[in-house]
């Protein structure tokens, strides 16, 4: 098994101020999956996504990509981690404004060990024409396919994505998760992906569905819904 979550906890403050929002989430994801953490504002589905980031710390539990332990490790080794196994992709775009499409990319292709070819990337993500142009000059999924590019170019073998088409109207947003099918089945990118959105469960190979810090589904498609026929994004 590719990521192993094994009884995840996590909680904030302390006396009257503390609220635990994950209370023991246990799952696993194989390699080349896709993968939707669904569940309303609170459930804890954006602090999953941190704690396997290594972005937050959990309180307890294992959290294992392909075998290695995540949990204990110190902030050197836990940069190491994220440099070496993720992409990251954010609702917002997080572009560095004065640089071009292609510099932004650039970013991540630098501390790459096994870099992407950019120039392939670019084509793929539809961005060639607008490599040299800054994010003041670009649409709203432009600036996503960029940051999904800046993410990809290191090649990661997990990509993991929150809200992702949160700020985006329906047609790009159906155009983005065609952009991230057609990413997995060409790279077989494991992805997990967080969102409210209760189409996008349909496109991928398995939801898991969170509400007040538990796991109340765990499940496979056993048939997926293309991204280019999903209705009500």
């Amino acid at each position: 098994m590719y990521l192993t979550i094994q009884d995840v906890k996590k909680s904030y403050g302390e006396n009257g101020s503390y609220i635990q929002v994950l209370k023991g989430i246990s799952t696993s994801v194989e390699k080349g999956q896709m993968c939707v953490i669904q569940g309303t504002s609170g459930s804890g589905k954006s602090t999953l996504l941190n704690c396997i980031g290594g972005l937050d710390t959990m309180d307890s539990g294992s959290v294992k990509v392909e075998g290695k332990e995540i949990f204990g490790l110190k902030p050197m080794a836990l940069s190491e981690y994220r440099r070496e196994n993720l992409g990251f992709v954010f609702q917002f775009y997080n572009l560095v404004p004065n640089l071009t499409v292609r510099e932004n990319i650039q970013i991540c292709q630098h501390i790459a060990e096994d870099p992407l070819d950019l120039d392939e990337l670019l084509d793929t993500l539809g961005l060639t024409e607008h490599q040299n142009k800054f994010p003041s000059q670009l649409s709203g999924g432009q600036q996503q396919r960029c940051a999904i590019a800046r993410a990809l170019i290191k090649n990661p073998k997990l990509l993991l994505c929150d809200e992702p088409t949160g700020a985006l109207d329906s047609k790009t947003s159906r155009d983005i998760l065609v952009l991230l099918e057609k990413i997995n089945a060409k790279y077989n990118t494991t992805m997990l992906i967080v969102t409210h959105n209760n189409s996008i469960k349909n496109m991928v190979h398995k939801v898991i569905l969170l509400k007040d810090g538990v796991i109340r589904k765990d499940y496979e498609n056993e048939v997926r819904t293309p991204a280019a026929e999903l209705e009500d994004l």
